[in-house]
C-alpha cells in the first residue's frame, strides 16, 4: 500500500472545501432541531455522565419513547461546539465539513489497498463530491455518519496490519481494531459492521482463498482426507477473536437499550406493518432504489417516509423487474469476486462488502427501521460504489480507443456532481427551503407538507401554514399528526370551533384501547398529544374543566408513563382549586422523571397554593440543584425568601435575583424585587437604583412607580416623589394609594390645598366608602375653615369606621372649635394635621407587593408540532392590589399606628392650649 502524499491531501481537502463552503451559512433544520436546539445534553450544566444514559436526542434510554439511538461520542462533539459557540450553526457545519475531508483522505488510503494510485485518487474525489452526501455533511445530525466512518475506516486499516512476518498474528493491530470498532459504534450503530468487512478481508484478501478453494478444503477435511492448514487455523483464531468481540459489543448494546426496540408506525415506514408479500416485495425493491440514488443523484429528498414510495402489493407490479435486475447484477459480481483469485475480483469483492454490509442495519430486511429511504445511511456504502466506478474506469481507460472518452466522461461526472452538491447545500439553508425542495421531488408525502407548514408557522405565517397542513390531510387523510397541526393552526388564528373539530377528527383516528395489548406498540407516542392539545383548548371554557380532566385521564390510562399528561393535569387541577390532587399528579410525574427541574418547580407552585412556603422553598431548591439557571425557580424562590421575613435568607434571595436578571436582563420584575429587597434592608439608595431600572425597562410598571414615590416620601424627598406620582396616575388614574400619597405631599409640602382636595374627591368618586380618602377630605375642609362641613364629613367618616378612635377625637376637636366663637386663623396647624395623615398613609400604602410580580408559572404541554413546553400565569397580576400582608408588615403597621396616636395626642394638647 503506497502512502498518500501532501499534494493528494491538498487536492481532496480543496475539493471538499469548494463543494461545501456554502454549507457554513445554513441553519439548524429538520432533525437538527431535536438533536441540537432541544437537546439539554449539550449544555455545560448537564453532567457528562448523562450523555451515556440518554439517546442521541437527549431522551433517557429507559423511556419507551426513546429512539434507542445510542451515540454518546457524537453528542459529545455537539457539546464541544456548544462550548465554543453555543447555538451558532456555523461552527457545527464547519466541523462537519472538516470531518468529511478527514473521511475522504482516510478513504484514499483504503483505496490504495485495492486500486492503483490514479484510480485511488479518482475514487476519493468521487466520494468527496457525491451529492448523496449532502444530508450527512450539511445536515448537522449527519455527523454521526462522519464520525463513525472515521473510526470505521481506521479500524479496517488497523486490521490490515494484523498479519505479521511469516504469516504470524500481530495482536496489537487486532486489539486496536476492536477498540476502534467500539468507538465507531458509540458514534453510530452501523460502525460494528466493519467487523464483517475485516472477516472478508482476512479470508479472501489476506489469505487469498476463493470460494471453490474453501469448499474443496472443507470437503477434504470432512471426508478425513486431509487436515486444516496452519494458515487457516490462524485465520480461524483471528475470526473467533473478532466474532467474540463483536458478540460482546452486541450484548452491551442490547443492555443499553434495555432489550427494547424503538416504536415505529406505518407513517414512518408503511411496509413494516404491511402483510406478506407486500412487506417483502417492498423492502427488496428499496435496494435498487438506493442503488439508483448512488448512480443518479439528480432528485434528492430529505424525507422518503409515508407515501413517497408506494407499496408493492403484487408480484405483477412492474417495479419487481428493477428488483430482479438488481439482484441478478449483484449476484453476477458476487460470483465473479468469490470464484476467481485475481486482483480485479478482490477489488470487486471489497467494494461489494463496503456497499452491502454497512447498509444491512438500515435495509429493513432483518428488522424494521424508522424510515423508508435515508440518504445519509448511504455515506459508507457509497465508498464501495466509488471503488467500483474507479475500478471500472481503470479497466476502460487502459484501452487506447476509450482512454480520451473515459477522461472526458470522468471529468463531466466529477464536475456535475460538484455543482449538484454545491447547489444542494442551499436547500439546507432553512427548513422552508429544505422542505420546499423535497416537495418538488415528491408531492405524495404528507410529512413534507406538514413540515413546510411548520416552517411557515415558525415565521408566524399561520394563514399560509394552514394551507399546507390542510393539503397534508388531503394527501394522507388518516394522518393523525396532520389533523393535529390543522387544529393548532386554527387555534393560533383564534378559530376555536374549527380547532376543536380538527382535534376531534385526530382523536377519532386514534386506535381504541385493546385490553391486555400494549398501546405504545400500535401508535406513535407523540400522537397521544391530541388528548393534551384538545384538553388545553376546551379548558379555556370554565364550564368544560371536567371534560378536559377526563381527556388527561384518558391519555394517562393509555400510557401510564405519559409524563406530560400528569404535568398538564396538575396545572388544570390547580385551576380547578384542587391543589391536593395536583400534588398527586406532580408526584406521579416525578416518579417517572426525578431529574426534571421543571417538575420540582411545578410541585413548589402547588405547595404555594397549599400555603406551605417551607415545602415550596425545598422544591424550588431541588429544581435549582438540577438546573442552577432555572429562571422561574430563581425568581420565585427569591420572592418566597423575601416574603418569609427572615433576615438570614435575604442575602440568598438577593443572590438569586441577581442570577435571574443575569438570565433575563430585560425583565423589569427582577429589578423591582431587588428594589423591594433593598427597601427591606433599609438600603434606600440601592432601592432607588433598582426601581429606576425597572421603570426604565417598563415605563408603566405600576408597583415600581408607586414604591419609588413611597421611598422618596419616606426619605424626606417628597418633591421628587411628585413627578413619579404624576407618571403613575397618568397610566393609572384610579390608583387610590397614589392619589392618597399625592394629596398628602400637596398638603404638607406644596401647601396646595386645592390640589389635595381634588385627589381626595377623586378617591371618593371611585370608592365612597374609602375611610382614608374621606378622612383626608375632612382635614381639607378644616384647612378651608369650613368647620361645619368638616364636622359633617367627620360624622360620615365615623359611620364608616366607628372603631377608629382618632376620627372621634378629631370630631370632638372640631365641635369644640365650633362652640367657641373666638377663632380667626386655622387652629389646626397645617403641618400638624397633615402629619397625622402622613403617619396614616404608610398604614394604608404598604409597599406594593412582592406577590404582585411573582411569576408562578406551570410548565405544560403546548399545541406544538412536537412535545414542548409553555407557561401559564398562575400568580397574581403584578398590578393587582395585595389582598394580605405578611407578619412583618402587620408589625410595621402597628408601630406606625402607635406613632400616629402619639401625634394625635400632641395635636390635641396644642389645640387645647396646653
Amino acid at each position: 500500500m503506497a502512502d498518500i502524499n501532501l499534494k493528494e491531501i491538498t487536492l481532496i481537502v480543496g475539493v471538499v472545501t469548494a463543494c461545501y463552503w456554502n454549507s457554513l451559512f445554513c441553519g439548524f433544520v429538520f432533525d437538527d432541531v431535536s438533536a441540537i436546539l432541544d437537546n439539554k445534553d449539550l449544555h455545560p450544566s448537564t453532567p457528562l455522565k448523562t450523555l451515556f444514559q440518554n439517546d442521541f436526542w437527549g431522551t433517557p434510554m429507559s423511556e419507551e419513547r426513546s429512539h434507542k439511538s445510542y451515540r454518546p461520542l457524537t453528542v459529545l462533539t455537539f457539546r464541544l461546539n456548544y462550548l465554543l459557540s453555543e447555538l451558532k450553526p456555523m461552527s457545527y457545519h464547519l466541523l462537519n465539513m472538516i470531518f468529511h475531508a478527514v473521511v475522504s483522505v482516510i478513504f484514499l488510503k483504503v483505496c490504495r489497498l485495492f486500486l492503483d494510485n490514479k484510480s485511488s485518487v479518482i475514487a476519493s474525489l468521487l466520494f468527496a463530491v457525491h451529492p448523496i452526501h449532502t444530508e450527512a455533511v450539511t445536515g448537522v445530525v449527519g455527523r454521526a455518519e462522519l464520525l463513525s466512518s472515521i473510526f470505521f475506516l481506521a479500524a479496517f486499516l488497523s486490521y490490515t496490519r494484523s498479519k505479521g512476518p511469516d504469516n504470524s498474528i500481530a495482536w496489537t493491530p487486532i486489539a486496536l481494531t476492536v477498540f476502534l470498532v467500539a468507538v465507531a459504534t458509540l458514534c453510530k450503530e452501523q460502525g460494528i459492521t466493519v467487523v464483517g468487512i475485516c472477516c472478508v478481508y482476512e479470508v479472501f484478501i489476506a489469505q487469498g482463498y476463493t470460494l471453490p478453494l474453501l469448499c474443496t478444503t472443507a470437503g477434504q477435511f470432512l471426508r478425513g482426507k486431509g487436515s486444516i492448514p496452519f494458515s487457516m487455523l490462524q485465520t480461524l483464531v483471528k475470526l473467533i477473536v473478532l466474532m467474540f468481540s463483536t458478540l460482546l459489543l452486541v450484548v452491551i448494546r442490547v443492555q443499553v437499550i434495555q432489550s427494547q426496540l424503538p416504536v415505529f408506525t406505518r407513517f414512518d415506514n408503511p411496509a413494516a406493518v404491511s402483510p406478506t408479500p407486500t412487506r417483502q416485495l417492498t423492502f427488496n425493491y428499496l435496494l435498487p432504489v438506493n442503488a439508483w440514488l448512488l448512480l443518479n443523484p439528480s432528485e434528492l429528498c430529505c424525507d422518503w417516509t409515508m407515501g413517497t414510495i408506494p407499496l408493492i402489493e403484487s408480484l405483477l407490479d412492474i417495479r419487481n423487474l428493477a428488483t430482479f435486475t438488481f439482484f441478478c447484477f449483484l449476484g453476477t459480481l458476487g460470483v465473479f469476486s468469490l470464484r476467481y483469485s485475481g486482483d480485479s475480483s478482490k477489488t470487486v469483492l471489497m467494494a461489494l462488502c463496503l456497499m452491502a454490509l454497512p447498509f444491512i442495519p438500515a435495509s429493513n430486511l432483518f428488522f424494521p427501521v424508522g424510515f423508508v429511504v435515508a440518504e445519509r445511511v448511504l455515506y459508507v456504502p457509497s465508498m464501495g460504489f466509488c471503488i467500483l466506478v474507479a475500478h471500472g474506469w481503470q479497466k476502460i481507460s487502459t484501452k487506447s480507443v476509450f482512454k480520451k472518452l473515459s477522461w472526458i466522461c470522468l471529468s463531466m461526472v466529477i464536475l456535475t456532481h460538484s455543482l449538484k452538491t454545491f447547489h444542494r447545500n442551499w436547500d439546507w439553508e432553512s427548513e422552508y427551503t429544505l422542505f420546499m425542495s423535497a416537495l418538488k421531488v415528491n408531492k405524495n408525502n404528507a410529512k413534507l407538507w406538514n413540515n413546510v407548514g411548520h416552517a411557515l408557522e415558525n415565521e408566524k405565517n399561520f394563514e399560509r401554514a394552514l394551507k399546507y397542513f390542510l393539503q397534508a390531510t388531503h394527501v394522507q387523510p388518516d394522518d393523525i399528526g396532520a389533523h393535529m397541526n390543522v387544529g393548532r393552526t386554527y387555534k393560533n388564528l383564534n378559530r376555536t370551533k374549527e380547532a376543536e373539530e380538527s382535534y376531534m377528527m385526530a382523536k377519532s383516528l386514534m386506535p381504541q384501547i385493546i385490553p391486555g395489548k400494549k398501546y405504545a406498540a400500535r401508535i406513535a407516542p407523540n400522537h397521544l398529544n391530541v388528548y393534551i392539545n384538545l384538553a388545553n383548548l376546551i379548558r379555556a371554557n370554565e364550564s368544560r374543566l371536567e371534560e378536559a380532566d377526563q381527556l388527561y385521564r384518558q391519555a394517562i390510562s393509555m400510557r401510564p408513563d405519559f409524563k406530560q399528561a400528569y404535568i398538564s393535569r396538575g396545572e388544570l387541577l390547580l385551576k380547578m382549586n384542587k391543589p391536593l390532587k395536583a400534588k398527586e399528579a406532580y408526584l406521579k410525574a416525578l416518579e417517572l422523571d426525578r431529574n426534571n427541574a421543571d417538575l420540582w418547580y411545578n410541585l413548589a407552585i402547588v405547595y404555594i397554593e397549599l400555603k406551605e412556603p417551607n415545602e415550596a422553598l425545598k422544591n424550588f431548591n431541588r429544581a435549582l440543584e438540577l438546573n442552577p439557571k432555572h429562571k422561574l425557580a430563581l425568581f420565585n424562590s427569591a420572592i418566597l425568601m423575601q416574603e418569609s421575613g427572615e433576615v438570614k435568607l435575604r442575602p440568598e434571595a438577593r443572590k438569586r435575583l441577581l442570577s435571574y436578571i443575569n438570565e433575563e436582563p430585560l425583565d423589569a420584575n427582577g429589578y423591582f424585587n431587588l428594589g423591594m429587597l433593598a427597601m427591606d434592608d433599609k438600603k434606600d439608595n440601592e432601592a432607588e437604583i433598582w426601581m429606576k431600572k425597572a421603570i426604565k425597562l417598563q415605563a408603566d410598571f405600576r408597583s415600581a412607580l408607586f414604591n419609588l414615590a413611597l421611598l422618596y416620601s419616606q426619605t424626606s424627598k417628597e418633591l421628587k416623589a411628585l413627578p413619579i406620582l404624576e407618571e403613575l396616575l397618568r397610566y393609572y388614574p384610579d390608583h387610590i394609594k397614589g392619589l392618597i400619597l399625592k394629596g398628602d405631599i400637596l398638603m404638607n409640602q406644596k401647601k396646595d390645598i386645592l390640589g389635595a382636595k381634588k385627589c381626595f374627591e377623586r378617591i371618593l368618586e371611585m370608592d365612597p366608602s374609602n375611610v382614608q380618602g374621606k378622612h383626608n377630605l375632612c382635614v381639607v375642609y378644616f384647612e378651608e375653615k369650613d368647620l361645619l362641613k368638616a364636622e359633617r364629613c367627620l360624622l360620615e367618616t365615623l359611620a364608616l369606621a366607628p372603631h377608629e378612635e382618632y376620627i372621634q377625637r378629631h370630631l370632638n376637636i372640631v365641635r369644640d372649635k365650633i362652640s367657641s366663637s373666638s377663632f380667626i386663623e386655622p387652629i389646626f396647624p397645617t403641618s400638624k394635621i397633615s402629619s397625622v395623615e402622613g403617619e396614616k398613609i404608610p398604614t394604608e400604602s404598604v409597599k406594593e407587593s412582592r406577590g404582585e410580580s411573582r411569576q408562578t408559572q406551570i410548565v405544560k404541554t403546548s399545541d406544538n408540532k412536537s412535545q414542548s413546553k409553555s407557561n401559564k400565569q398562575l400568580g397574581k397580576d403584578r398590578d393587582e392590589e395585595t389582598p394580605h400582608k405578611t407578619t412583618k408588615d402587620i408589625k410595621e403597621i402597628e408601630k406606625k399606628r402607635v406613632a400616629a396616636l402619639k401625634r394625635l395626642e400632641e395635636i390635641e394638647r396644642i389645640l387645647n392650649g396646653e
